[in-house]
């Protein structure tokens, strides 16, 4: 099914092919498309026949050209392969943060990321200054500039996400707001210099920003924490063409969803209960997410774009 728009240009009217509901984010299903008995409307309301014509479906996304530089590359299940899987389909050229706890993590991710050709392969610390100063100079020397940051950065520790929330220790506490929030403004201020044509960051938040998840805990407030920042980083990047949002998905079987108590529990909640009856999967996060980084989404910024099969809608379920 496709929806056409006529539009008037000085060699007549054309319509044209906007978007297939059969194509993917990226345009794989397009192809040439026929009108079978077009007509437009003369100014007195009469039809006349249109000329038959071919008309190619262009990409919905397409992001070549564009350098991509994604953090928080844990696992093939987790959400930032996903972005990045997504954003190397659509054309972007691929760098790769890892964190350095030692050669096997570095291996781990090097070895996982074969399939996306990074171009720039660096580790990257947050939780120390020098590692950021360090990439950005990577990131000078190997490309010159950068065009798109995503940022799946979060971390808490294991206790502070189950039982009570006013039990969270106050090192728990900085340790989730660091990681979790203050890395996305940190890693932006070393970045934004190397953006010199705009650009798009996008980060990973959650409905617990919002609204109280069992468990979720201090997490929660960092998140809330990191969507406030989205809202500010957006108002004062916008002046230089540099758009800032946030993906908040829904829950996800990974690595670092496990850390949350009682996690399968609220996944099955949701394939029972969302709109759609289903959980979320990596893959609709990252076509959102290389939406967000391609120019389609060029007049959106400081916003938290839902990804959770409808479930942030709802008011309350019924249990069956």
């Amino acid at each position: 099914m496709y929806l056409r728009v006529a539009s008037s240009t000085r060699s007549g009217s054309l319509s044209r092919n906007l978007c297939s509901a059969r194509s993917s984010v990226f345009g794989e299903a397009a192809g040439v498309f026929r009108p079978e008995s077009p007509r437009v409307l003369s100014r007195n309301g009469a039809s006349k026949a249109q000329f038959s014509t071919k008309m190619m479906a262009e990409p919905i996304i397409d992001l070549k050209g564009k350098k991509a530089l994604v953090t928080g590359i844990a696992n093939n299940r987790s959400i930032a392969y996903g972005i990045a899987k997504a954003l190397h389909q659509a054309g972007a050229e691929i760098g790769v943060t890892y964190l350095p706890l030692n050669e096997k993590m570095e291996g781990k991710v090097k070895d996982l990321t074969l399939d996306l050709e990074p171009s720039l392969f660096a580790p990257c610390d947050v939780s120390k200054p020098e590692d950021i100063a360090n990439l950005s100079e990577e990131i000078k020397s190997k490309w010159g500039t950068v065009d798109i940051f995503i940022h799946c950065l979060a971390f808490a520790n294991r206790e502070d996400l189950t039982g009570d929330f006013m039990n969270t220790s106050k090192d728990g506490f900085n340790l989730a707001m660091s990681i979790s929030t203050y890395s996305l403004i940190e890693v932006t201020n070393a970045l934004v210099p190397l953006m010199t044509d705009g650009g798009s960051i996008v980060t990973l938040s959650y409905l617990g920003a919002v609204k109280v998840v069992p468990n979720y805990n201090v997490m929660g407030v960092a998140k809330a924490g990191l969507e406030a920042s989205v809202r500010y980083l957006a108002a004062e990047l916008g002046p230089k063409q540099i758009r800032v949002n946030a993906v908040s998905a829904g829950s996800i079987r990974t690595l670092a969803s496990s850390a949350i108590g009682g996690i399968q529990t609220m996944i099955k909640h949701v394939e029972e209960n969302a709109p759609l009856r289903r959980a979320t999967t990596t893959e609709e996060v990252g076509n959102t997410t290389a939406f967000l980084a391609s120019d389609a989404a060029g007049g959106i910024t400081g916003q938290v774009i839902y990804v959770d099969s409808g479930y942030e809608i709802l008011g309350a379920t019924i249990e069956k």
